[in-house]
């Protein structure tokens, strides 16, 4: 299917930016990375619609909704190659699933690396599930998260079934990196083709983050563990990502475990494009994973459906 205009023009604002010329450095430049970060909107939406601000260990949630009231829970796991976040197109993902779907929600803004090392990481997502099970029934909990969020909480996922705690209803892993060791040979032909993303540097930011631990240690790459017994998983995956190749051997895990999965692909997208903003292509994705949201269903094995 032919490309929207407003995907060149988004492809475009990408290299004015020079994104992917930040993720060409070792070691990667994590200050000028952190530059795009927002800790926190002044829109007037966020104003009136922030319902509280509190920390779970060392991490800050933002607590959004519509209505105090609401029972459901999505805990979203912004990315940011573990080195940063979250960045603007976060927040503003937050305001169009906030307006349109009847849940809270929890974004998550995590110790970062290089002064934090996975281990401590996971460590916060874990009390964070932990202080949301207090509140919500499991059931009515819901996980979102991109690149590196979708790593922490593909490998929570891995700790609770070892550790037999209650699943949550379903996860929404979007653009998800999967093996942090960027062995995959198929991952340079792929680097020819994105927009946005260079093995080098989310490699320099995979090492700041692993601290002691082996590159391949499930916790930082979780395609290295078990996928057996996870709860409904919907992926989004970019064909011009580097992170693609990795994501769909783990497609191929999923499937193997029988798990109930739906698998969304961007037919030439970048990283993360169902977040861009202005782009046709995004606007129709993230109503996509609203409609998983509202109607807490996936379209189980179906073909992939490709923008």
């Amino acid at each position: 299917m032919k490309q929207s205009l407003t995907y060149y023009i988004t492809l475009l604002v990408i290299k004015l930016k020079g994104i992917k010329r930040n993720f060409s450095s070792d070691p990667i430049d994590f200050k000028k990375i952190r530059k795009e970060d927002v800790q926190q909107p002044s829109t007037s939406f966020f104003k009136k619609n922030i319902l509280r601000t509190f920390h779970i260990s060392d991490s800050l949630i933002t607590e959004i909704g519509l209505d105090q009231s609401f029972d459901k829970l999505l805990i979203f796991i912004p990315g940011g190659a573990f080195i940063s976040g979250p960045a603007q197109h976060h927040w503003d993902t937050v305001k169009e699933i906030a307006k349109k779907t009847n849940h809270k929600i929890w974004l998550c803004n995590y110790p970062k690396a290089p002064e934090n090392q996975i281990t401590k990481i996971s460590e916060n997502i874990d009390n964070i599930y932990a202080s949301a099970l207090k509140i919500y029934q499991a059931n009515h909990i819901s996980f979102l998260g991109d690149s590196v969020g979708a790593t922490l909480t593909t490998a929570l996922i891995q700790r609770l079934i070892i550790n037999k705690i209650e699943l949550p209803a379903q996860i929404i892993l979007v653009s998800p990196v999967m093996d942090a060791s960027m062995s995959n040979p198929e991952i340079a032909t792929l680097e020819k083709v994105d927009p946005m993303l260079s093995k080098t540097g989310v490699l320099s930011a995979k090492k700041m983050c692993a601290g002691n631990k082996d590159l391949k240690d499930q916790i930082i790459s979780p395609l290295y563990g078990s996928f057996e017994g996870f709860p409904n998983t919907i992926l989004f995956l970019a064909q011009n990502d580097i992170m693609y190749p990795d994501a769909k051997l783990a497609e191929i895990k999923m499937r193997n475990n029988h798990i109930n999965i739906e698998v969304i692909e961007g037919n030439n997208m970048p990283h993360i494009w169902p977040f861009l903003p202005i782009m046709k292509e995004a606007k129709t994705a993230l109503n996509s994973i609203i409609r998983i949201l509202k109607t807490n269903h996936i379209n189980v094995n179906t073909k992939l459906l490709r923008w």
